[in-house]
This record gives structure tokens, sequence and C-alpha cells, in this order.
């Protein structure tokens, strides 16, 4: 379904609608917004890409891609060579150690991806060749084995900043060899969908957390910014010229955000010092998990839903308690430098 919007008709080419359901476009209505051709899904506007012809080249393309992505994204040590595959199995097998054998794990799932893209590689190759390559033929079946058997053990690998896994990246691989590129394509609008919404509830949720801070006021522009931006950054390909525009444009909104100082009277109390410190902190940290996500291009349930716990404790601690009460049950100076509370 394709139709086509004037200026006006919606805020913008990411736009969040609203809930009246009778209103909004079906997913997967494809439309001209603001000059630039969209999809709809879930509730967001997003940059449409037409999907390459089906064919084992344009397979193994997404799929090498996918897969330098995957470990970009993902704790370092894990990127084994696929000829590696049965010293990587041996390792993990003989592990008795639960933490070793987890990144054993890791290890072996790292081996995996890569020995399942090096065999759609050279099938591949033999159809350039000439060679009749069958779907299901016994190669093709070794692959998609492979690759199940690494998605299955993505549960055990860390992303490169912290301890959260993105499955999500771990299953897009698999997908693309056992789905039409098509499909695939319209897979990933709804994740993008998925990771626009996390960006939305994590800038909304800082800014709700900071309402009525003296510390820290007027956040709520720059993390309006920071949303945007990582939204914009979220639907674009990098390989789109306006790449360009669209990263130094997020990057400025997160160094500015993560450049914000508290303000603190002249003879600050210790809970005033704890109060700036954890603001910092939340800060720091909230603008990291945007920017992990961002280049991800998939949500991170678990960091989110951590960094929303933390941003709740806060404002209890300090913005809903009174300084009297709070400063009244504080501990005596003998305690003064230790960590606070809330920690």
């Amino acid at each position: 379904m394709q139709l086509e919007l004037d200026n006006g008709a919606v805020e913008g080419a990411i736009a969040h609608t609203d809930d009246r359901a009778d209103d909004s476009p079906r997913n997967g209505t494809i439309a001209e917004v603001r000059g630039r051709t969209c999809i709809y899904m879930d509730g967001y506007w997003i940059k449409y890409y037409e999907p390459p012809p089906e064919s084992l080249q344009a397979k193994k393309a997404l799929i090498e891609a996918l897969t330098r992505r995957l470990f970009n994204h993902l704790e370092h040590g894990i990127n084994i060579p696929g000829m590696r595959l049965a010293e990587a199995r041996a390792a993990y097998e003989r592990e008795t150690d639960p933490e070793r054998k987890r990144v054993n794990g890791a290890m072996l799932a790292g081996a995996l991806f890569n020995r399942a893209t090096g065999i759609f590689t050279k099938l591949v190759e033999l159809q350039a060749d000439g060679v009749q390559v069958e779907p299901d033929g016994a190669l093709m079946q070794e692959c998609g084995d492979y690759l199940l058997e690494a998605l299955e053990l993505g549960r055990l690998v860390r992303h490169r900043g912290g301890d959260e896994g993105i499955d999500e990246l771990w299953g897009e691989p698999f997908k693309a060899f056992s789905q039409p590129i098509a499909s695939f394509y319209q897979s990933r609008y709804v994740k993008i969908a998925q990771t626009m919404r996390d960006i939305d509830r994590i800038t909304a949720t800082i800014a709700a957390t900071f309402e009525g801070s003296t510390q820290l006021p007027a956040l709520r522009p720059l993390l309006d910014d920071l949303g945007d931006a990582a939204k914009r950054k979220t639907e674009i390909l990098r390989t789109d010229p306006v790449i360009f525009t669209v990263w130094p444009a997020f990057v400025v909104a997160s160094d500015r955000l993560c450049r914000v100082q508290p303000h603190l009277p002249p003879a600050p109390t210790l809970r005033a010092i704890h109060e700036a410190q954890e603001g910092s902190r939340i800060l720091k940290v909230g603008t990291a998990l945007v920017s992990h996500i961002v280049r991800a291009r998939v949500p991170m349930p678990k960091s989110t839903r951590d960094l929303i716990d933390q941003c709740d404790r806060f404002r209890r601690s300090f913005l809903d308690t009174p300084p009297n009460a709070a400063e009244s049950s504080a501990p005596g100076p003998a305690a003064a430098g230790s960590e606070a509370p809330y920690r």
C-alpha cells in the first residue's frame, strides 16, 4: 500500500503517532512523508529502503554484514574463525567452571557463525561458476544447523557495554538465511520501531526524573534533541549519504548532555552532594544506553528496565522526599565518607 502525505500530515518522518487506532495507518503502509519514502510500523514512520532482488549473492552479502555487525557490538574475543570450530567445541565441552564455560560458549557461537558464513560464501562462488545450488542441499542444511546452534548459544554472550546479550542480534543472520530477503527487511522495520519506542521511553523517563530539579534544570530540550537524533540514526543505513548529517547530529546531542554539570550551592549538604553524584551518573548511563541501542539498532530491554528502576529510586530518594526528613535520618559525620544510601 502506498500513498502520499503532505507536510502537515505528520510531525515528521519518524513522528510517534497517538494511540487512536482509528486514525493510525496500517502497519506496512508506505508513504511519502516530507519528501522521503517511509513505512509505518507500530506508531512510527521509518525511512523505507527497497530490498534487493532475491538471490544467493544478495543473501550472502546480507549475512556477512549482519555477522560483522554482530561481532562489532558484542564482547571481545569471541570472533573465532570457522576453521577452529572443532577446537572451540572441545574447549566448551571440557570446561567445568560455570563462568569460564559461559565465555567458551560465546567463543563457540562465534566460530559457528563464521563457519556458516564461510559455507554460504563458497556456495555463492559455486553458483557463480554455474554449479546448481539446491536450497535443500546438504551444505545448505549444514549452514542452517550451524546458525541455529549459534543462535541457541547466543544467550551466553554479553554486549560490549554490559551484561546484556542483545538476543535480537543473534537471531538476525539465521533469519536472513531462512527467510526471503523481503521478509527479513520487513521484520527489521518492526525491530526499528521497537528500538525507537525504547529511545522514547528512556529520554521521557530521564526528563520526568529530573522535572523540578534545581541541580539539573532544563534537561528536557537536550533530551528531546538526543531522542530525535537517536531515532533518525536508528532508521538509516550506514551506506545512506545522509549519514554525514545524521551521525554528527547524534554525536553532538550526546556530547551536550554528557557535559551538563549539576548546580550546587556554595556550601552543599551531604544530601545535595549525593544527589549531584547520582544525577550525573544517571545522565551518563542513560546517554550511553541510548548510544548502545542506536548503534545496534535493536532494543535492549534488560538495560532499559534497569535504567528506569534507577531513575525511580533516584526520584524517590532525592526529589520526592523533603530535604529535612532525609537529612534527619542521614548518617553522622563518622559516616560522611561512606557511599550514598541510594547506591
